[in-house]
């Protein structure tokens, strides 16, 4: 029992600060933007400018990596809101800092038992419990990467809804652009931040096209991809933006309700193993419990 209330301890904490690792690497998309086209550089220094564990780690990361890093990896990384050029090391250092410390910290934590369990039994559990905290921060950033999604599906409608009424008051796509984004802000920073950055993607030379994309792209939300698509076509072809944005909204609140009701469909077969397991056998004893046990008595007694 001691044993496990140590190893059970031990893992909180790395998991704790492969938590903060990953949080406190996290940048506004917005902010990064801007640096870039200021072309100030994202450089972690002799550590002064942060904190020494996050320079470690990301210095750990850089020599893994020999300062290159693959292209899904930052798309990855970017898809979870993770847009700073120090994320990939920060990303691959995390992982083997949090192995090099799953082995030191399980292997003494079980080297008193090699005689009773085996070496290979000991060796066993360390590389699998060190191997589960090398993929943590995985974990971390397909968490991240599910909200980001999932709050840009949510806050999306409201923002086509916005941009509608705003083409329709009269002002051109850009601007109206720029009026949602500041007004989502309130509800969707995350949303909001993505919009900046195409906007300013369009001021930087880009077209409009592109920048939507790019977006598209760096989000990883299929509805993006379609509202990209939407206005595409109907600038190419000359149809009404506004019309198009109606119906695209309108379109996406049907699909969420559709949504909405096929979980609620699948929750009657996802509570039929814990109705089975938990709740059922406890009915059973305090149903049937009584009977039996006075079956047993009267049995007895005879």
């Amino acid at each position: 029992m001691v044993y496990l209330i140590a190893i059970l301890t031990g893992l909180s904490v790395v998991l704790l600060g492969a938590a903060l690792f990953v949080r406190r690497s996290e940048k506004s998309a917005a902010d990064l933007a801007r640096r870039r086209a200021m072309q100030d550089r994202d450089v972690v220094g002799d550590g002064h400018g942060r904190p020494r564990l996050m320079f470690t780690v990301q210095r750990t990361g850089e020599i893994v990596s020999k300062g290159k890093t693959s292209r899904p990896l930052r798309e990855k990384l970017a898809a979870a809101g993770y847009h700073s050029p120090s994320a990939s090391a920060v990303y691959l250092g995390s992982k083997v800092i949090l192995f090099g410390t799953g082995v030191l910290v399980f292997s003494a934590l079980f080297f008193q038992l090699r005689d009773s369990i085996g070496w290979p039994t000991v060796l066993m559990i360390v590389a699998l419990a060190a191997g589960v905290l090398f993929f943590v921060p995985d974990l971390a950033v397909g968490i991240a990467r599910d909200r980001r999604r999932e709050n840009i599906r949510r806050h999306l409608p409201d923002a086509v809804d916005l941009l509608e009424i705003c083409v329709s008051a009269g002002l051109g796509l850009d601007q109206a652009w720029n009026s949602v984004a500041e007004e989502i802000r309130r509800v969707s920073p995350t949303l909001a931040d993505e919009m900046e950055l195409t906007n300013l993607e369009i001021s930087l030379g880009a077209s409009r096209a592109v920048a939507m994309r790019h977006m598209a792209e760096r989000t990883g939300a299929e509805d993006i991809s379609s509202l990209v698509a939407l206005l595409v076509q109907s600038e190419r072809f000359g149809a009404s933006i506004v019309d198009a944005l109606r119906t695209f909204a309108t379109t996406m609140r049907e699909t969420w309700s559709q949504r909405a009701e096929e979980t609620a469909e699948r929750m009657a077969v996802k509570m039929l193993f814990p109705m089975v397991l938990f709740i059922f056998p406890a009915l059973l004893i305090i149903t049937v419990g009584p009977a039996v046990l006075g079956f047993i008595q009267a049995m007895g007694s005879r």
